[in-house]
């Protein structure tokens, strides 16, 4: 099939790890490594499953009380670059940037945040910098990779894997990229809106 791209790493970083379980049993069934950061990693490897660290990836640790994790071109460059482009493999190759197909993620709780009345420096820290990155790089280049930009996505990503094991068509990576293009969309509505009216 024309498009069809094999899911080999995947990348995840989640605030709410409920529901992830099913999902990572099949990727890992399919044969797919994982990559991740703290909680998710140490959720990920109680589970029975090996994960590399992202810090190993990029030789810097979480640092600014978590503020700074997966920022780096060794992740970013792994997400966004072209599998089909000379250039980007070169540079890959050059830097020992390696390859991320999926990148499953979801974002601060920006609005419960909100609703809950906290004050303004708890709400100013739910505002997903990270998160909001990977979720933008993962549609932008959905030529090449999934985006699963929330726990919503996750029974839409086992229905595709159930069905043709860890790969996808081109359709499959757009149809993500779309929802994940609405999920930054509305999130950065609500913060705009919180600006606003504060």
């Amino acid at each position: 099939m024309a498009g069809t791209k094999q899911i080999k790493t995947a990348l995840i970083s989640v605030f709410h790890k409920d529901g992830l379980d099913d999902l990572l049993k099949k990727l890992n069934a399919e044969g797919v490594k994982f990559l991740s950061t703290g909680g998710t990693q140490e959720f990920i490897e109680s589970l029975g499953y090996e994960c590399k660290k992202v810090e190993d990836v990029t030789s810097y640790p979480s640092i600014l009380g978590g503020r700074v994790k997966t920022l780096h071109p060794k992740v970013f460059g792994g997400i966004l670059a072209r599998r089909d482009n000379e250039g980007d493999q070169k540079q890959m190759a050059e830097y020992d940037i390696p390859a991320i197909d999926l990148v499953i993620v979801d974002l601060y709780p920006f609005e419960q945040t909100v609703a809950s009345g906290a004050s303004p420096e708890d709400i100013i820290e739910k505002i997903d910098i990270g998160g909001i990155s990977l979720i933008r790089a993962g549609a932008k280049n959905f030529k090449d990779v999934v985006i699963i930009p929330s726990k919503a996505e996750y029974p839409v990503l086992l229905q595709v894997l159930n069905t043709k094991g860890a790969q996808t068509d081109v359709e499959d990576r757009k149809m993500f990229a779309e929802r994940a293009f609405g999920v930054s969309s509305h999130y950065d509505t609500a913060i705009h809106s919180w600006f606003v009216a504060e």
